[in-house]
């Protein structure tokens, strides 16, 4: 386990108490009141223990702790237009996410030495609502600023098999994920993988071309990267843990196909983690429109028999986490007619705008499937924080740990409407869902940062930094 400290963290001193006949404990839910100061949780004592201290009273509300989503692309420096740190975070508070941990892809420059880490601290300066981190981009050609990175305080490292869509964050081969992989051992440190290899993806399009298909039509963005895309890759790198013992982990898995290979690797007891996201868990291609290209991400959506497959490995545990993927871009990245003819499949950019909506919807299907509140917990912060080593800081109430909490009321019915999107730009597949629970409150080390349906004036959140 790694402990994290707040990059310009300042303490205050008067202890407050939250109470709740609801709160999310490592062991469970319960009534309990939560003591904080100097931003930590002091002690958690019953619920009907009432100390000489200031008592915000939840009622039934649900305390959660402050959820971490360890796979957004905040997008600043270079391209704030697309997101930015005020709007990435304020859109995460409101969503009861407390802590972010930024993809180093889709910011100009990418963060790939530790000039450009240098760059991305300057650019969050006085922005962040909630606390962050950054994972170390691994392209070729950069092997050399991995341990750099790691000194300067990056969690971990992340890469793509196949293009990213980005020029700038070269995909990688297996050469330099051995070389990656070798330089990383005994860090501690995880190699997070875009798990898609091009040859499949190459083979498919070409088929699709030679046809003749129609790339307004979902089933053809779908038919072009198949299954054999994550499973080939998947397998090589479990081949790799196997021999490197390097920790490495899958971000948004979507084919349900390589549940098996992953299934085998745990029981070798191999240092493998796996996250789905949760468009993965929401939608189904079939409910999905010809021409709907907000719905476009990479690994595409599967089929609604590969959803149910996906959730019974978050059940079982084989999946460990569920993301967001947060991934915005300008509008007519999307959306754009060309000659009158909607934009196709191939040419709009891929990614799902989620910030905010994550404990909603997976809470309404975990609702729908009779699956326990408790598992919120693990798979939006012990998960996670494991896998940025904030173990032990963020990610579960706690004593000793940070005084994050989300006040959600589970009961509360609502439909998403643009107005309820706090990322800059409000183009998201979730608009018209029905979801239920919504986050009330937001609290972020001691301090009430999200309430009312708002933002508080300043900006709190500090860059996490593995010393």
């Amino acid at each position: 386990m790694l402990s994290m400290r707040r990059k310009g963290e300042s303490k205050g001193t008067m202890v407050q108490a939250l109470r709740s006949t609801r709160v999310l404990l490592p062991e469970g839910v319960a009534p309990a009141t939560v003591l904080v100061e100097e931003g930590r949780i002091l002690a958690i004592a019953g619920w009907d223990e009432l100390p000489e201290v200031a008592v915000h009273d939840y009622g039934d509300d649900l305390l959660l702790p402050g959820l971490i989503d360890p796979h957004v692309h905040i997008n600043e420096p270079g391209r704030t237009e697309w997101e930015g740190f005020a709007t990435a975070t304020q859109a995460a508070a409101a969503g009861g996410v407390t802590t972010l941990i930024d993809m180093p892809l889709n910011c100009a420059p990418e963060t790939v030495d530790v000039a450009s880490l240098v760059a991305k601290r300057a650019a969050a300066q006085g922005k962040a609502w909630v606390d962050w981190a950054s994972w170390g981009g691994a392209v070729r050609g950069n092997a050399d600023e991995l341990l750099p990175l790691a000194r300067a305080g990056v969690p971990g490292f992340k890469c793509f098999m196949i293009h990213s869509g980005i020029d700038g964050f070269a995909w990688v081969d297996e050469a330099y994920l051995r070389l990656a992989l070798e330089r990383l051992r005994g860090t501690g440190l995880p190699l997070l993988v875009h798990a898609e290899v091009a040859g499949p993806v190459d083979a498919a399009t070409k088929a699709l071309n030679a046809s003749g298909a129609d790339w307004r039509k979902y089933a053809t963005y779908l038919a072009s990267r198949p299954d054999a895309a994550e499973v080939d890759a998947i397998a090589l790198l479990i081949r790799l843990v196997e021999e490197f013992k390097t920790p490495i982990h899958v971000v948004h898995l979507a084919s349900a196909a390589a549940l098996p290979l992953l299934a085998d690797a745990r029981e070798r007891g191999l240092p493998i983690s796996v996250e789905t996201c949760t468009h993965y868990l929401w939608f189904a291609a079939e409910q999905i429109p010809d021409g709907a290209t907000e719905y476009k991400c990479a690994p595409p959506i599967r089929d609604a028999q590969n959803c149910e497959a996906l959730w019974k490995a978050l059940e079982t545990g084989l999946i460990d986490m569920v993301t967001t993927d947060h991934s915005p871009c300008l509008p007519h990245m999307k959306h754009c007619v060309i000659r009158g003819v909607e934009t196709r499949w191939d040419a709009a950019w891929g990614g799902i705008s989620t910030m905010g909506l994550a404990l909603p919807v997976l809470w309404t299907a975990m609702h729908r499937r009779g699956i326990d509140v408790r598992q919120i917990g693990k798979w939006m912060g012990s998960a996670p924080a494991k896998l940025a080593g904030l173990t032990g800081r963020k990610g579960a109430i706690a004593v000793g740990a940070d005084a994050d909490f989300a006040v959600f009321d589970p009961d509360a019915e609502w439909t998403v409407e643009a107005d309820d999107l706090r990322f800059r730009h409000k183009l998201s597949p979730y608009v018209g869902a029905n979801l239920r629970g919504r986050v009330k409150e937001t609290w972020l080390c001691g301090v009430r940062i999200y309430a009312d349906g708002g933002c508080t004036a300043d900006a709190r959140g500090r860059e996490l930094v593995r010393p």
